[in-house]
Parts: C-alpha cells; structure tokens; sequence
C-alpha cells in the first residue's frame, strides 16, 4: 500500500475543498437540476465539489480510480477506488438547511481503509483510518452503551422510490412507530451513521442507498464500536440495497426482528 499519510492528506484536503465550495454556494442562487427520479436533485455545487475532488486525487494519485455520485471514473487496472458523495444531503443543502456533508471513502483490494465526513455548516469533521479508531474533530469517539431497543433514538430515511413502499420502506418506518419510539429523519444517511458513531443514535435502517452515501460513515462507524449489517444480520456490503446500523449492543437483534415482520406476507 502507498503511504497512508499522503493518502490522508489529499482526503482531508479534498474535504476542506468540497466544503469550501459548499459554503461559498450556500443560501445563493444555484442552478438546480433533476435527475431520473423528480425529488432527486443535482446542483452546480455538486459537480463544481466532485471535480475539485477528482482532480486533487488525480493529481497525486494519477492511477487510481474513482466512483462519484456524479460520475465513474473507473477506467483504470488499480487496487484504489476514492468513492465520493460531493454532497451528501442535496435537497437538505437546495433548502438551506444546514444538514449535508461531504463523504469520501477509500477502499484498498476491496476493502475500506480511510474515510472522511464533514460537515461545513456545523464545523464537525468525522475521520475514520481502518485499526485506528474513530475521530470527530480530532477527538476519538465511541458508539452509545444503551442496551435495548425501548430506550433508543433512531434515525432513518427514505429512498426516492418510497411512494411505491420501495423494499418495504413505509411498512418499516410504520412498524417503529408502532412501538412508540423516537425516529428522527435528517435527509443525509452519511451524517445518520456519523452521528450514531459519536453516540447521539443508538440504530440506523435504510434501503437503496448508493456506496457513496455510505462508504466513509460506515467505516467510521465500525471503527467506534458500532456494527452494520444487512436486515437478516448478514455482513454488509457498501454496494448491497439494505443497511442496519447500530452501537452493536442487543438492540441489533431487535430491529432485525422488527425489519422483518414487514416480509411476513410476501
């Protein structure tokens, strides 16, 4: 492997570009455009980010290869893949609600070994290095130690196919309700899992996400004590359609179980 610092100094300086250009853009006119599905949004700003960020890799990186939420760079024979979410949290950022971020995750043969998250509008910057921990603004961060599901505050999203119960995702939202707990719903699924890796949620579900959404959160996560899986409680894989993400306590297990009243009747 090449040297991780260099490495880590073009991620973090990706970052702070991206995020440059997410608060010079911010709360101006932008040109907005939709993509295949109307509520799926694209902005100047999100490709403006992921171009930067391409050619900072690039530039010291010239073989390695990159999938973006924008565009798939991958033309190249190369054990590098940089998966970048220029913006994670467009329609959040289109609005002016301060929840969106910049995600860039790298994996190694396959494997994620350095992933970024941050947030301009909060200043929070979420770092994880495979073996190494988990960071927020350079202070290493663990998962919550609540134990069971009564007690827990989860977050969730939905895809942009939910009108048609896409994977069952109202019947799953529906089905937490029932049981009377908390469910916040934020708009970035990279924060969503950030913010459980620093303990403020104890479980995160979601279906359809991309491997941009949550290729950094995901290692960062694991790397502060957390698990994610898919619904059955199988590995998770950052190209799969199903996630379930908590602090790793017994909690899992009890969302498994209720994810899975939804396909009683199938």
């Amino acid at each position: 492997m090449k040297d991780i610092e260099k490495l880590k100094k073009v991620m973090f300086d990706a970052a702070d570009e991206a995020s440059n250009l997410h608060m010079e853009y911010f709360e101006k006119d932008i040109a907005i455009s939709r993509k295949q599905n109307y509520s799926d949004l694209v902005t100047e700003v999100d490709k403006k980010a992921e171009t930067k960020i391409a050619e900072l890799i690039y530039s010291s990186f010239p073989d390695h290869n990159i999938l973006g939420e924008e565009g798939d760079y991958r033309k190249k024979e190369s054990d590098y893949l940089w998966i970048v979410d220029p913006i994670d949290g467009t329609v959040n950022y289109t609005h002016s609600i301060p929840i969106f971020c910049v995600s860039i995750g790298l994996e190694y043969k396959g494997e994620l070994i350095i992933g970024i998250v941050q947030s301009a509008a909060t200043g929070e910057k979420f770092y994880a290095e495979k073996g190494k921990g988990a960071f927020l603004n350079g202070k290493q961060i663990k998962v919550s130690n609540i134990e069971y599901l009564k007690d827990s505050l989860l977050v969730t999203g939905f895809p942009y196919g939910a009108k048609d119960n896409s994977d069952h995702c109202i019947d799953h939202f529906v089905n937490f309700l029932k049981l009377g707990l908390p469910i916040r719903r934020l708009g970035s699924a990279a924060l969503d899992i950030c913010w459980l890796a620093c303990g403020r949620f104890e479980a995160f579900w979601e279906v359809n996400l991309n491997a941009w959404d949550v290729a950094a959160g995901c290692l960062i996560l694991t790397e502060a004590g957390g698990r994610v899986t898919n619904f059955k409680g199988e590995p998770y894989s950052i190209y799969g359609k199903q996630i379930l993400a908590s602090n790793g306590k017994s909690l899992h297990k009890e969302m498994m179980d209720v994810l899975s009243t939804a396909y009683l009747n199938d």
